[in-house]
């Protein structure tokens, strides 16, 4: 049990679907304690998915764009376990017109809301969390291998390069005081929030196919296999880094399906021109 008394932050569970989730059961069975959280009508469903666990953690609100939260967050941990071992940063969304391949007519706000919810936040609940954080803490954040351009994944791949460049920097500035930052880069999963990703369906087909060691877009538990490995201390030196768990898929890409994708964009008839305006 190699997380044996460690105590555990999990952010951004939902449902059995979650990556949250696939850490958060692991985590239970290697012997951690654990608080959940999420914010809206997913806390609720959330409160309903720790509810069927084999001992249900409690489950906070936590809007990672509010500060109050922030600091109810950091008041609970400071009464409740006076410090933490491992936080695991499990939250990323993109308004619908920064995907899809709208990434030229995206919208300055939805990308701004894209980078503060997926990539922000990560420096945002470490920072708040920094006077709780135990020596030999982990950070661990989910990423999607942000070192090429995806189809259809557009401005969510940019604000997971964003969150690549903030781990570094937070392994840098946390790393002497003995606390690790680090990424699991999955593959493409059959969550809530990637489901909704206009185009998901071909890309996660396309992602099964060409993997070398095959892949179960329905199977999250490799990925929370490496993320708890990645807070135990097994990876006591190791941070900065960025662990692929995909199936091989990074050291390979999809080029078919991109260049496909990109001829049917070029193909497809051009929307009808806007009407003039009169002159005054």
């Amino acid at each position: 049990m190699n997380l044996a008394g460690k105590r555990i932050l999990v952010t951004g569970v939902v449902n059995r679907e979650s990556l949250g989730y696939a850490v958060a059961t692991r985590a239970q069975e290697q012997g951690a304690e654990l608080v959940l959280t999420n914010f809206g009508k997913a806390h609720r469903v959330a409160r309903r998915t720790a509810a069927g666990m084999a001992d249900p953690p409690d489950v906070l609100e936590l809007d990672v764009t509010e500060e109050s939260h922030y600091e109810r967050l950091l008041t609970y941990v400071q009464e409740r376990w006076g410090g933490i071992d491992g936080v695991v940063h499990s939250v990323a969304f993109a308004p619908a017109e920064a995907l899809g391949g709208n990434f030229m007519e995206a919208p300055a706000e939805s990308v701004l809301r894209s980078m503060e919810v997926s990539a922000f936040s990560l420096k945002a609940l470490a920072h708040a969390l920094e006077p709780v954080l135990e020596p030999g803490a982990s950070i661990v954040a989910f990423d999607f291998d942000a070192s090429v351009a995806w189809p259809i994944y557009d401005w969510m791949g940019v604000s997971k390069a964003a969150l690549e460049s903030i781990a570094r920097y937070l392994a840098r500035d946390l790393g002497p005081r003995r606390v690790r930052v680090n990424l699991v880069s999955a593959g493409v999963l059959g969550t809530v929030a990637a489901r909704g990703i206009p185009g998901y369906r071909r890309l996660a087909d396309a992602w099964a196919e060409a993997a070398p060691l095959g892949w179960d877009t329905f199977d999250a538990t490799p990925v929370g296999d490496a993320a708890c490995f990645l807070l135990s201390d097994w990876a006591r030196a190791i941070t900065g880094e960025i662990l692929h768990v995909d199936g091989g898929v990074h050291a390979i890409g999809l080029p078919l399906l991109n260049a496909q994708i990109q001829r049917e964009r070029q193909e497809a008839p051009a929307p009808p021109a806007a009407p003039a305006l009169p002159s005054r």
